[in-house]
């Protein structure tokens, strides 16, 4: 499920470039999550705005009525969450440009592995 994650986490990467609505970003991961079947699954929108405030505009929600803009820095962090288990999101602080985007995180993104719990 993490790779499938990160795939609908590039979908949204893909579209972020100034003169993109932010709903537009949000509909590209959603509509994957949606046709694999996790639609319930998917709790929140895709990402938001960093800047003087940790969560501030533009919103990649599907109610957005906000379009990107050049110097923007936000979030695409899709998520995955079953209710009563738990989940996970994969994110990435992104700079809007005007031709397309650069991602800031440096983290890598290999697949996860999570050591096993200790015994007691």
């Amino acid at each position: 499920i993490y790779d499938f994650l990160l795939f609908v986490q590039e979908a949204g990467l893909s579209t972020v470039a100034a003169g993109v609505k932010a709903s537009d970003v949000d509909t590209a991961c959603r509509h994957l999550v949606a046709a694999k079947g996790y639609r319930e699954w998917f709790l929140h929108s895709t990402g938001h705005g960093v800047g003087l405030q940790i969560h501030e505009d533009p919103f990649e929600s599907p109610v957005s009525t906000q379009t990107l803009v050049a110097g923007d820095v936000v979030t695409v962090e899709p998520g995955l969450y079953r209710v009563g288990f738990g989940g996970f999101r994969i994110e990435d602080l992104v700079e809007v440009r005007s031709e397309g985007h650069r991602v800031l995180t440096q983290s890598p993104k290999d697949t996860p592995c999570l050591p096993s719990p200790p015994t007691i």
